[in-house]
Formats: structure tokens, C-alpha cells, sequence
């Protein structure tokens, strides 16, 4: 089914080759938004499933999204133009090199996220619009890393995403290049039985006198959500 109906919005997804998934949910739910922000931008927009989650958090007046891909740029601008945000929410189509030559001295974000494509790994999977919306060749950690820490509010802004678990220490490493500092880290499971598969990080330029760390297990068998995770979550999904 193209259409992923949540509590206060649709999300189209026919055209766009990455789908509603746990991670842009996760992050969507789980970003900090205790800097009440004005103003918010998604990196790698996808469906604009993330800015939508944001608007619905949030009073954030401004909520930019960035898209490349041509086919999922329209997905998110239509998913925009049919929720209960339209007006607060903007897809700009370009390449994140562009977008930030072009923004950073123009307008600075409250808060920035990113579910990047990931896994360096030389893998394809045969669908060509899929591996470019998954892999990091579309997308390097240094670039977003490098273009957060020029796009952000330096005195309050929040930069977060969610990575393979297996990439944490080396996007923290390069995120400090650029100095910014994690300052929440949340390690998500699949089950309790099973390794830990994605990291949730939470930037600041100001480094903190200690990093918050917890983990997080989404479901406790099939369909069987833990209550934290169903406490994330049940602003959004419908059957939570």
C-alpha cells in the first residue's frame, strides 16, 4: 500500500524509493525539541515523513526540507501540501553543497535532521533509486557534518540523526571536527535478544559536562512493542 496513514497526517510514498521506515519514525519522535524552535531543517527529505513529525511536535515557524532526487522532491512537496502544516513546511530542491553555499549566511536552523543515506559498504542492490537514497556515497558524513555546523544556531541549536550503530564512533570523531559535541546518545535494539542496530545523536556546539546515554528496545516479540518505544511513538501511529 503507497499510502502510510498516521494520527494527524498521510504519507504518500508510490514515487519515493526509500519508504516509511522505524528509523525516520524513531528519529522524528525522538529529536529534542526543548530549544523550542523557530525554525527546523531536514537534510535528505525523503517523503518529508521527518519535517512532518516536526511540525506536528512543534510551533517552529519554519520548517525547510532538502531533497536531491527528483521523484521523492515531489513526494514530500505533495505530502507537505496535504497535511495540517502546509504553510509551515518547504522542500528546496538541491544538493546539500549547493543549498548551504547558498543558505549560511542567509539562515541559521534551531534545529537540524538527518536520516543519512548510509552503509559504506560497496553494495548495490540492482535498484538504482533505492542505492542512491541508502548509500553514503549520495550523502558522506563529512558533508552533512560540515554543512550542520554552518546551517546551525550557534548558540542553541540542536543537530540530530540516526546511523548504523557500527558508524557511531566515527560520526561522532568527525562531527567533533566540526565542533559539535554529542550530548544525547540513544542505542535502539530490534529485541532485547538481538545486537544493538542504530545510534539516535544529539549535537550541540556547546560540549557537555556529560553525554545522557540510554537504549532503547522497540518491540519485545513480533508486533509486540515495548512501552517505551510505544510511549516514542504513540503520538504517530495509529494502532499505538
Amino acid at each position: 500500500m503507497s499510502t502510510f496513514q498516521f494520527k494527524q497526517f498521510n504519507i504518500e510514498q508510490d514515487k519515493c524509493a526509500m519508504k516509511v521506515g522505524t528509523d525516520g519514525v524513531l528519529l522524528g519522535a525522538w529529536t529534542p525539541i526543548d530549544n523550542q524552535p523557530f525554525s527546523i531543517l531536514d537534510i535528505g527529505a525523503g517523503t518529508g515523513l521527518i519535517a512532518l513529525m516536526l511540525a506536528q511536535r512543534t510551533n517552529a515557524e519554519l520548517i525547510d526540507a532538502l531533497e536531491v532526487e527528483d521523484n521523492a522532491y515531489e513526494q514530500a512537496v505533495e505530502n507537505f501540501e496535504n497535511s495540517p502544516w502546509g504553510d509551515r513546511l518547504f522542500c528546496y530542491h538541491a544538493g546539500l553543497d549547493e543549498f548551504t553555499d547558498e543558505m549560511q549566511d542567509e539562515e541559521k536552523y534551531d534545529i537540524i535532521v538527518s536520516n543519512p543515506p548510509f552503509y559504506s559498504e560497496d553494495y548495490t542492490s540492482g535498484n538504482t533509486e533505492r542505492d542512491k537514497a541508502r548509500f553514503s556515497f549520495a550523502m558522506p558524513f563529512e558533508e552533512l557534518a560540515e554543512s550542520a555546523s554552518l546551517l546551525l544556531n550557534r548558540e542553541y541549536g540542536v543537530f540530530a540523526v540516526v546511523i548504523p550503530y557500527k558508524e557511531e564512533e566515527n560520526f561522532i570523531k568527525i562531527a567533533q571536527g566540526f565542533s559539535l559535541y554529542p550530548y544525547k546518545i540513544t542505542k535502539v535494539k530490534g529485541t532485547p535478544e538481538t545486537a544493538i542496530k542504530r545510534s539516535l545523536i544529539a549535537f550541540k556546539f556547546q560540549k557537555p559536562d556529560t553525554i545522557i546515554e540510554d537504549e532503547l528496545i522497540v518491540e519485545i516479540a513480533r508486533h509486540q512493542y515495548t512501552p517505551e518505544y510505544t510511549a516514542l511513538t504513540k503520538d504517530f501511529y495509529l494502532k499505538m
